[in-house]
């Protein structure tokens, strides 16, 4: 009988936040389920991160509380799950909340049978039934009274929405630029000209459409869309999401302004807002956008970079039990902190006012800052001092192999366009930490804390990785990067490709079975898997010139262009590596007559690939006993030539 909380031996920062619950938790595990049926119990699953405000505020109200403990413990075996550490539970629940309920989001809250059907779904419940939201209390005793006494139609529906989600779509379409077309003129109708972005609010960076959009730029010349992407940037930078104090971006506006943020910082959203600003910044020249993409970066390595050289996971935006706390400061504060005069001007400058701008505290911003004052910079060291010294943030220390392959390419996108050999250093030293922790003979795990690895590697562990290496590689030209990306390539074909319908599955063979075998394709804030290995694919397939990489990416094409016919603006990072195959593509081999004629090597551009050799051969000989480059550009070749400036032009 399962008649204490578990979970204090586990190492994820969110279970661990739970190990003094008076709810009996459980780990996910083959006990746990035994355990549900000996007991004839139904199970609660409840699913979340450790800076999630609403995961909070749930367990604060409900999980914390005695009378719902005692109801769980005595009726139900509750399990929690992080998201971050067992994507593949929660992709799959997640969509059956979809289906339920026609939306999701954490918490996820999940009622089960012990052979984990699913038989309700919802996201937050309050402890008590209030404005017209049903109460935990309420539900638990309702379901009870329905697992005692009509149990049929609880194992009916939970049959019912699996044999649903079991239906793959799983239709293949031509990879067409209709497609490409289509999400485009999207973006172009629900564009925000007044306040960047697009839609409404909530409003989430989703930096991927936005590198999108400057690669479509970039292959066709589309002032209007580059316009849209640098609105954007530029209002993200001057809005309360982007912290003007520390650096780094939060996770999404709750406004159609970017003004108040919901406050948790991730991992990942910086990763891929550092591509998307210095991608912006070797488009356009602008100094803004390599001052965003710097000080982006300065906060990870300040704030979220392990000594060892991973990359943390998260920040909370509760500090205190209090959404924001940490980041909003009173009118008087600053004055006090700066005196009469420099308060009023630093207030004035970041847009704060007595009355505040966030439930009477004010969120520093440049929304109605005609410029960028570099004097005003001078503040900030100790404005960020004393804003530590008032109260602290939850860190989510625990270091994943996904989230750390993005924030790698970060830095390897840095040094590209930037030629700082720092940035280059931290990305080698974090690929280093993954390999020596995070993967064992080509086969990766999910996440490392407390010298603990935890969890066999899921799809995107391998897609994200691969990617990071691809950009190692162009970045530095070190051949050990793309043979060990073209390596892990294979294990993922074999552990995840369908080679029957085609697509990558989220789990392979070596991790857990569960009662849905599904592929994610639909980019929602992060790329898919599927959407980055397409990408990969087609990278490897021309660096390498392999025919086997070039079929199967072409086939992933096809199965992503069925995903994707309905809805291109969702699949945007697929887009990009669909306009990789359709625009024409310029190959560059690279004859090397002195290893530091790589340092001139830099293309940020999407469909170009170089490859180096180091050393003359027969088929690709040095010409006037020179760095060599021979090019070739849809698909005819040009005479080599020792003149690299005359290429980069």
């Amino acid at each position: 009988m399962l008649n204490q909380n578990n979970l204090q031996k586990e190492t994820s920062p969110y279970l661990l936040q739970h190990a003094l619950n008076p709810v009996y938790w459980q780990p996910w595990s083959d006990e746990t389920f035994k355990a549900a049926r000996e007991e004839d119990k139904p199970i609660l699953l409840s699913i979340g991160y450790s800076t999630c405000h609403w995961c909070h505020v749930m367990a604060h109200e409900s999980f914390e509380d005695p009378q719902v403990a005692k109801i769980l413990n005595e009726n139900f075996i509750s399990i929690k799950v992080d998201k971050e550490e067992r994507p593949d539970i929660d992709s799959i629940y997640m969509n059956v909340c979809q289906a339920f309920t026609g939306r999701g989001g954490w918490p996820l809250t999940i009622f089960m049978t012990p052979e984990q059907k699913p038989f309700f779904a919802g996201t937050y419940f309050p402890k008590t039934s209030q404005h017209g939201l049903v109460g935990l209390v309420d539900l638990l005793s309702n379901i009870k009274d329905k697992w005692q006494n009509n149990r049929e139609i609880l194992l009916k529906s939970g049959d019912q929405i699996i044999e649903f989600l079991s239906k793959t779509a799983d239709k293949t379409a031509e990879p067409s630029k209709r497609l490409i077309d289509e999400a485009v003129s999207a973006f172009k109708s629900s564009f925000d000209q007044k306040n960047g972005g697009f839609g409404t609010a909530p409003k989430f960076p989703a930096p991927h459409n936005l590198m999108f959009l400057l690669n479509y730029y970039e292959l066709e010349n589309d002032s209007h869309v580059l316009n849209m992407v640098e609105k954007t940037l530029q209002q993200m930078y001057k809005g309360g999401i982007c912290d003007h104090i520390g650096g780094g971006f939060c996770r999404y506006s709750t406004d159609n302004f970017f003004l108040v943020p919901h406050f948790e910082k991730m991992l990942y959203d910086n990763a891929l807002m550092i591509i998307c600003y210095i991608k912006a910044f070797q488009i356009t020249k602008i100094p803004l956008y390599r001052k965003v993409a710097i000080k982006t970066s300065d906060y990870i390595l300040r704030e979220m970079t392990d000594q060892k050289g991973g990359f943390y996971s998260a920040q909370d935006a509760d500090s205190d039990g209090v959404e924001g706390k940490f980041y909003v400061f009173d009118y008087d504060e600053i004055i006090k902190l700066f005196g009469q005069e420099a308060g009023e001007k630093i207030n004035k400058f970041y847009g704060m006012t007595p009355e505040g701008n966030f439930e009477g505290k004010n969120i520093p911003n440049l929304l109605n800052n005609g410029g960028i004052d570099e004097s005003f910079a001078f503040y900030l060291p100790k404005l960020y001092e004393y804003r530590r010294s008032r109260t602290k943030l939850h860190l989510d220390d625990k270091i994943l192999t996904s989230w750390n392959s993005l924030m790698i390419a970060a830095f390897a996108s840095m040094y590209r366009v930037m030629n700082s050999t720092n940035y280059l250093t931290v990305a080698q030293t974090a690929e280093k930490f993954i390999a020596k922790n995070l993967a064992s003979n080509s086969s990766l795990y999910v996440s490392f804390r407390e010298g603990k690895k935890s969890g066999r590697g899921f799809f995107d562990d391998y897609a994200y990785y691969i990617y990071a290496l691809i950009n190692l590689y162009e970045a530095c030209f070190d051949n050990s990067y793309l043979e060990k990306a073209t390596k892990l390539t294979e294990t993922a074909i074999k552990e995840f490709y369908d080679t029957e319908k085609g697509g990558f599955y989220l789990y392979g063979s070596q991790n857990e079975q569960l009662i849905i075998k599904n592929k994610e394709t639909y980019d929602t804030a992060l790329p898919s898997g599927n959407s980055v290995m397409t990408y990969n694919l087609i990278k490897l397939s021309r660096l390498n010139n392999d025919k086997n990489l070039a079929k199967i990416g072409r086939r992933q094409l096809e199965f992503m262009a069925g995903q994707a016919r309905n809805y291109p603006v969702g699949y945007c990072f697929y887009l990009s590596a669909l306009a990789m195959s359709l625009y024409p593509s310029r190959e560059i081999i690279c004859v090397l007559k002195q290893k530091s004629d790589i340092e001139r090597l830099k293309s940020f551009k999407l469909n170009t690939t170089i490859k180096i050799l180091e050393g003359a051969n027969k088929e690709y000989p040095l010409i006037n006993d020179k760095t060599t480059f021979y090019v070739c550009e849809n698909y005819q070749c040009l005479p080599p030539t020792n003149d690299w400036e005359e290429i980069s032009k």
